[in-house]
C-alpha cells in the first residue's frame, strides 16, 4: 500500500502535466481573433526561426488560470507548453526538432510582474518577470557544453551524457564531473566533434537612472543569455528582458551556510527599447496648448517666455537661459551616405566668477531635460565618463563597463567644476563631444559605443575670479581643441552695479518672504496647471525688475512642450535666404579674426562655428514648429553666437546699460516716424529724413559693403527697403542720404554707382 501511494505520488504530477499539456494544445489549435498559432508555427518552420512568441493576453482570455500559472510556476507550466508546441511541430515537420530546440517567448501584459531591478525581491523567486533597465556591463560570448559523447575503445560503443546547470529549465542540475571511465572501468575518449554546445553570455542590467530614487544607489541584476539571445545588446542600451528569476548557489566555501544566495535572471526573451526616453503623457488639451503657443506669440516673445520658465528662481541671465532652451531642443543629426556622422547635439560651457548661479542653471537643466546625468570634475575620471574594461571576480573574464556619457546616450551630461578635472581625464571627452562615440582598445577588447549626448559644463577661471587684465583664453586655461568643441561659451561676470544689485536682492528677498511665494522654485515645481498667470503688479515686479509681467509655464508643461517640439516627424530644412545670411556672417567673423589676430575672442572661429549657427537655427525652427529654417531663425542664432564670438561686451563695465540702450534703440526702430529731430544733430541730417532712418542706414550700409568697394544705386535701394520692418525706406530716401553723404565726402556717386571713399 505504501508503495502504491508512493507510485501514485509520483504519478500525480505527470497526470497534472498531461492535463496542462492538453489545455495548451487546445489553446494552440483554436483561433484567437486574427492570431492562429497553428499557422504561426508553420511560418516559424518555413522561416527556420527558433522562437515562438506566445501572447499572454490571448492566453488570459482563453484561460486566466493557465496564464497566472505560467507566470507563477514556469518550471511546470512552461515545460507543458513547450511539449505541446513540440507535438504540433512533430506533426508538421518531424525533422525540424533534430536541428535544435525551439524556445517559447512570452509577450503581452505582465501585470505586477513587470518591474524594475529595485523591485526584484524574494516573492518573485522562481517566477517569470519582465524587467526593464539599462545595460552597464557585458561579458564575452562563451560556448557552454550541453551534451558530451565519449567513445570506449574496449567495447566499441559510444556513451552520451547531458549537462544541466541551475539556469536550465529541464530537470534538476547534473554533476559537472567529466566521465573518464565507464561502469566496467574501461577508458573513455571524448569525441569533441560529436559534442553539442550552446552560446552563453551574461550582462549586468541597472535600473533606469531617471526612475531611480534620488540619493540612493541604482540597483542592478545579472542576466543570463543563451543560444540566439546572445550579442543582442551592448553597454548603454535600454532593454526589456522577460525571464525566470532564480537563486543559484555560490561556489565559495562557507557561503551556503549563511543562507544567502546569488540571484540571476535567466532570459526567455530580450527586446531593445527605444533610445528616446519615455515620452510624457500628452493629452489633447496639452497638444492644443502646445500648438497654440507658437501661433499666439511671436518667436522672440516665445523664446523669452520659455527661457523665463526654464529657471524662474534665477534672476537675469536671459541670454544663457534662451541658449539652454535651444540646447535642449537640439539641431538635426545627419548621417550621410558615405558614412559621415554630423552631430545635432549642442554643447555649452559657462565660465565665470563664483556666485553667479552657474551650478543652479545646471540643476535647472537636470530638472527640465527628459534624461540627464550629473557629474563633477573631481568626482569623475576619464574612464568613468566614457567606458572601462573590468575583470569579473568570479570567472576572471574581461568585461566592458559603460561610463556616464554612454549611459546618457540621447540625453544631457552636466559636468560641474569642469576646470578641476585632470588633463588626462579631460582628453577622454574630446571624441565624445564631436564624433559622439567612445572607442575602446584595451586588453584585447576593441569596441565602439554610442554616446550621442549634449555636454553642459560649468567652470571657474584659473585665478578664481575673472582677471580683466588677461585675455579670455588665459582666464579659461583650456586648449583650443576642446574650446572649439563647445558650441557656446558664456563668460558670466559678477559686475557691481546698483541697478542690477537692487534687482537681484529684491528677487532673492521676494523668494524668501512668506507672502510672495508665487515664483519660488518650490511653488513653480509643485504647480500642476499648465500656465501660471501674473495677476498683480507686485508679483511681476518682484519676479524681474527689468522684464516684469508676462506668464510663466510650469515645469511639467515646459517638459511636454520641449519633447513635442523636438520629436516632430519632420526635420527643418535650410532655406536659401537663411544659408546666405549665415554664410555672410561667418565669413565676416573669419575676416575680422584674420585682420585682428590679437583680439580677445572667446572662441576660435572654425568650421565648427558655422555648424553651431546651423544647429541653433534648426533648434529655433523646431521651437516655432516650422518645417523650414528661415532668416528669423538664423537671426536669433547669430544674436546668441555674437555674445559668444565677439568679446567686446566684456570691456563694457555695465551690462544693464547695454540692455537699456538696446531697448531704446528697438523702440526707435519700431516707431521711426514718431522720433522728431531736435537739438544739435538737426543740421547733420539729410533733408526730409528722420534720425532713426539715418541711424539704420549708417549701421547697415557698412555690412552691405563689407566685401565690395562699389554698389549700383538700384541694388542699394532694393537692399535698403528690407532694413525696416514696415519697408518705409524709399528710393528717394536713399538718394537723399547718399547725396548728403557725398557732400560731407563719405561717398562718391558716378554713373548710377555708389563708391566708397
Amino acid at each position: 500500500a505504501r508503495l502504491r501511494a508512493g507510485v501514485e505520488g509520483v504519478m500525480e504530477p505527470s497526470e497534472e502535466q498531461a492535463n496542462l499539456k492538453r489545455e495548451f494544445a487546445r489553446f494552440l489549435e483554436e483561433q484567437h481573433g486574427n492570431v492562429n498559432y497553428d499557422k504561426a508555427i508553420e511560418e516559424l518552420i518555413a522561416r527556420g526561426d527558433r522562437r515562438l512568441p506566445v501572447d499572454l493576453n490571448l492566453l488570459r482570455s482563453f484561460d486566466a488560470d493557465l496564464a497566472n500559472g505560467l507566470l507563477r510556476d514556469p518550471a511546470e507550466y512552461l515545460t507543458s507548453l513547450r511539449e505541446a508546441v513540440y507535438e504540433v511541430i512533430g506533426v508538421k515537420d518531424p525533422k525540424f526538432l533534430s536541428s535544435g530546440e525551439v524556445h517559447i517567448t512570452l509577450t503581452g501584459g505582465f501585470g505586477f510582474h513587470r518591474i524594475s531591478p529595485r523591485e526584484l525581491l524574494s516573492p518573485f523567486l522562481g517566477k517569470i518577470v519582465n524587467v526593464e533597465g539599462i545595460v552597464t556591463k557585458c561579458s564575452c560570448v562563451r560556448p557552454k557544453v550541453a551534451k558530451t559523447t565519449h567513445f570506449c575503445e574496449a567495447t566499441g560503443s559510444f556513451v552520451t551524457r547531458e549537462y544541466r546547470d541551475v539556469t536550465s529549465s529541464k530537470g534538476m542540475p547534473t554533476s559537472t564531473v567529466y566521465p573518464t571511465k565507464d561502469e566496467s572501468g574501461n577508458l573513455l575518449t571524448t569525441e569533441y566533434g560529436l559534442c553539442s554546445y550552446r552560446d552563453h553570455q551574461t550582462f549586468s542590467m541597472q535600473e533606469m537612472p531617471e526612475s531611480a530614487p534620488a540619493g540612493q544607489l541604482p540597483r542592478s541584476i545579472d542576466v543570463v543569455l543563451e543560444d540566439d539571445l546572445v550579442d543582442l545588446c551592448k553597454p548603454g542600451d535600454r532593454v526589456s528582458v522577460v525571464g525566470i528569476y532564480k537563486a543559484i548557489p555560490v561556489r565559495s566555501v562557507g557561503a551556503g551556510q549563511s543562507g544567502v544566495f546569488r540571484t540571476v535572471l535567466v532570459a526567455l526573451s530580450l527586446y531593445q527599447l527605444s533610445k528616446d526616453v519615455a515620452a510624457p503623457a500628452l493629452s489633447h488639451e496639452d497638444i492644443k496648448n502646445i500648438n497654440e503657443l507658437p501661433r499666439r506669440l511671436d518667436p522672440k516673445t516665445l523664446l523669452a517666455l520659455l527661457g523665463k520658465s526654464f529657471a524662474p528662481s534665477i534672476c537675469g541671465h536671459e541670454n544663457i537661459k534662451r541658449a539652454l532652451i535651444l540646447l535642449l531642443l537640439g539641431g538635426s543629426e545627419k548621417n550621410l551616405k558615405n558614412g559621415t556622422h554630423i552631430r545635432g547635439d549642442i554643447n555649452c560651457l559657462m565660465v565665470g566668477d563664483p556666485s553667479v548661479a552657474k551650478s543652479q542653471l545646471l540643476r535647472c537643466v537636470l530638472g527640465v531635460a527628459a534624461y540627464a546625468v550629473s557629474t563633477t570634475g573631481r568626482g569623475s575620471s576619464g574612464v568613468g565618463l566614457t567606458a572601462a574594461v573590468t575583470t569579473d571576480q568570479d570567472t576572471g573574464e574581461r568585461k566592458l563597463e559603460a561610463g556616464a556619457m554612454v549611459l546618457a546616450d540621447r540625453g544631457v551630461v552636466c559636468i560641474d567644476e569642469f576646470d578641476k578635472m585632470n588633463d588626462a581625464d579631460r582628453v577622454a571627452i574630446h571624441e565624445v563631444m564631436e564624433q559622439q562615440t567612445v572607442t575602446i582598445a584595451k586588453a584585447g577588447i576593441h569596441a565602439s559605443l554610442n554616446a550621442r549626448c549634449s555636454v553642459i559644463a560649468a567652470a571657474n577661471p584659473i585665478y578664481g575670479n575673472y582677471d580683466h587684465s588677461q585675455g579670455v583664453t588665459r582666464n579659461i586655461n583650456l586648449p583650443d581643441s576642446l574650446l572649439s568643441r563647445f558650441d557656446m561659451l558664456f563668460i558670466v561676470l559678477d559686475q557691481s552695479d546698483t541697478k542690477v544689485d537692487r534687482a537681484i536682492s529684491s528677487h532673492v528677498l521676494g523668494m524668501h518672504s512668506s507672502e510672495k511665494q508665487v515664483f519660488s522654485t518650490k511653488a513653480i515645481l509643485q504647480r500642476d496647471t499648465a500656465l501660471v498667470q501674473n495677476n498683480t503688479e507686485t508679483e511681476s515686479s518682484m519676479y524681474l525688475a527689468h522684464n516684469a509681467g508676462g506668464e510663466v509655464l510650469s515645469k511639467r508643461f515646459l517638459q511636454k512642450f520641449l519633447y513635442y517640439a523636438k520629436h516632430r516627424p519632420w526635420q527643418p530644412a535650410l532655406t536659401k535666404e537663411a544659408e546666405g545670411f549665415i554664410a555672410e556672417q561667418y565669413s565676416q567673423w573669419r575676416v575680422d579674426k584674420a585682420a585682428d589676430s590679437r583680439n580677445r575672442r572667446t572662441l576660435p572661429i572654425t568650421a565648427r562655428t558655422l555648424e553651431t549657427m546651423i544647429r541653433l537655427s534648426t533648434a529655433h525652427a523646431k521651437m516655432r514648429m516650422s518645417k523650414s529654417v528661415d532668416v528669423v531663425d538664423a537671426t536669433v542664432a547669430i544674436e546668441i553666437m555674437r555674445l559668444v564670438v565677439e568679446a567686446e561686451g566684456l570691456a563694457v563695465p555695465n551690462a544693464a546699460k547695454l540692455v537699456d540702450e538696446k531697448e531704446e534703440e528697438e523702440m526707435m526702430l519700431e516707431a521711426p516716424e514718431t522720433q522728431h529731430d531736435s537739438g544739435q544733430g538737426v543740421s547733420n541730417l539729410p533733408t526730409g529724413i528722420s534720425r532713426s532712418k539715418f541711424v539704420v542706414f549708417q549701421r547697415r550700409f557698412p555690412d552691405l559693403m563689407f566685401h565690395r568697394d562699389s554698389i549700383p544705386m538700384d541694388e542699394l535701394s532694393i537692399a535698403a527697403a528690407s532694413w525696416l520692418e514696415d519697408g518705409s525706406f524709399t528710393r528717394t530716401d536713399v538718394e537723399n542720404i547718399v547725396s548728403h553723404m557725398q557732400k560731407i565726402n563719405k561717398l562718391l556717386v558716378a554713373e548710377g554707382e555708389v563708391h566708397l571713399i
